[in-house]
């Protein structure tokens, strides 16, 4: 490994930063501790050099905290530990595209029901929307108490009244639900419905959500590499296997 010097704005300049937040990552673990010139300066090396671009890598891959947290691992030498929390990561993103693989089939459930439903064309009450759904009253009561929908009650009996949209609304619960999806989690959903105006305009949202993830999983791919470069040159082992 070479043992070129280097000066805490070399190694910010290759990333748009500052020198001070250079030695700001010194200070937390993020990279290794630098070694002092006899005047006190601080004296990075490649290895440094290497540390920041794993970090910098990590951070749109896996969040500032985590590429933080897996960075003072590896410099603590605890190489398991920081393999733990990307597998907890990428454990995440597979569980954001399972969700997102249940809303757009949600969405696609709701419409096909909606096209046969009589409560398409006007106002229900909750005994009708609840034997439509095959729920309980109580189910669709709970659903209100939770923001997934909001009927709004005749000024006469006081009866809550189901509009086409309220009804729209509890048939995207219920079809999460039946996913096994929480309410705190569904609640955000039918929001976004509800302020798009219906399901077609939501497409967009589902389209912008699937880029994200797809570029958070390249970004993992991407910070992998250098996280793979770092060890290397910290000598870590790329194996474990030997051979029998």
């Amino acid at each position: 490994m070479s043992k070129r010097r280097l000066r805490p704005v070399d190694l910010a300049r290759e990333h748009g930063l500052s020198a001070q937040a250079v030695r700001n990552y010194e200070g937390e673990g993020i990279l290794p501790t630098a070694g002092r010139t006899r005047h006190g300066y601080r004296v990075y090396t490649p290895l440094h050099s290497r540390a920041l671009r794993a970090f910098v890598a990590l951070v749109p891959a896996h969040g500032h905290r985590t590429a933080s947290d897996v960075m003072r691992a590896v410099n603590a030498g605890d190489v398991d530990g920081a393999l733990a929390l990307l597998d907890e990561s990428h454990a995440q993103l597979l569980r954001d595209r399972e969700t997102l693989a249940a809303v757009e089939k949600a969405l696609r459930d709701l419409a096909s029901s909606e096209a046969g439903s009589p409560s398409r064309r006007g106002v229900v009450f909750i005994g009708r929307l609840a034997r439509e759904l095959g729920v309980g009253p109580a189910t669709l009561r709970k659903w209100e108490k939770a923001g997934l929908i909001g009927p709004r009650r005749d000024p006469e009996t006081g009866y809550r009244v189901y509009s086409p949209a309220d009804v729209r609304d509890a048939r995207l619960a219920h079809q999460l639900r039946r996913g096994g999806y929480l309410l705190r989690q569904i609640a955000p959903l039918t929001e976004q419905v509800r302020h798009a105006g219906g399901v077609g305009p939501l497409e967009a949202t589902l389209d912008g959500w699937r880029a994200k993830l797809t570029t958070r999983g390249l970004s993992m791919l991407a910070a992998a590499a250098e996280l793979s470069a770092y060890l290397g040159h910290r000598g870590h082992p790329m194996s474990t296997l030997t051979s029998p």
